[in-house]
């Protein structure tokens, strides 16, 4: 019986030096292994080229459309913005000015950019407007009503690939349509380029929609066809200024400092 097991250990023993080559061949047969992914980074970077594309396309996007206003404490409000096909625009902003009283225009056009006072329920005078500066010369922020900057210039710092910018997928908010992105400041600066928060386009690049701390702008009807150029408000003065958005201060009544007793 030793002999016998001696003998068929000898008979198995080619086959268990066997074995391990065996094993070797068929490993290395088999496909490599996928390199690891990383799908964050090249979906950030997509989302950044496609947020690119599509505010170009707002750029060329020109149309007459109506956005809701909403901020937190003030009632909405509806302004009306008019990108014309010579690559003017203007937006009519309901209280706009002198801390919502005032019903402002804004308008860039090749002669400069200007404010224009609007007749109103509550201002029955004519329309006048102010020339503010050159076309592209930045509003003074005591000036600004802040709601055409989406429509307008933040869509150059949108389509600038070396803007300080970090872009994601996003879920529209409620009431909004349209592709949404997350975007956010990379910039250590606290003056962003932008206001920071989430920005929605229809595929035309029109665009739908942005939320923001301060507030969200909400596409609010179809958009029409847009006109040759603007037309300002009303005639333009030059012995007027502009109008603050903030309300002018109370003055003080009267004979409210007390006066010394004899």
């Amino acid at each position: 019986m030793p002999a016998l097991i001696r003998s068929a250990g000898r008979a198995l023993r080619p086959l268990v030096l066997a074995l391990p080559a065996l094993l070797l061949a068929c490993t290395a047969e088999q496909p490599p292994a996928p390199p690891p992914t990383d799908p964050g980074p090249v979906e950030v970077a997509a989302a950044r080229d496609e947020v690119a594309a599509l505010a170009a396309a707002a750029q060329d996007r020109h149309l007459v459309a109506q956005y809701v206003v909403s901020r937190a404490g003030q009632s909405d409000r509806t302004i009306v913005f008019t990108s014309a096909n010579d690559g003017s625009w203007r937006v009519d902003v309901p209280g706009g000015a002198l801390g919502g009283t005032v019903d402002v225009s804004l308008a860039a056009t090749a002669d400069g950019l200007f404010q224009c006072t609007l007749p109103s329920a509550s201002r029955s005078e004519p329309a006048r407007c102010v020339r503010l500066g050159e076309r592209d010369d930045a509003l003074p922020r005591r000036l600004d009503p802040r709601v055409q900057h989406p429509l307008t210039d933040w869509l150059d710092i949108l389509t600038d690939r070396r803007a300080p910018l970090a872009v994601a997928p996003a879920d529209p908010p409620e009431g909004f349509t349209g592709t949404c992105y997350s975007v956010d400041s990379t910039s250590a600066s606290l003056n962003a380029p932008l206001d920071v928060g989430i920005y929605c386009y229809d595929p035309d690049g029109t665009p739908t929609g942005v939320r923001t701390e301060a507030g969200s702008l909400r596409l609010a009807a179809p958009p029409g066809p847009a006109p040759a150029s603007v037309q300002l408000a009303g005639p333009v003065v030059v012995d007027e200024e502009p109008l603050d958005t903030a309300a002018p201060p109370t003055p003080e009544p009267s004979g409210s400092s007390s006066a010394g007793t004899p």
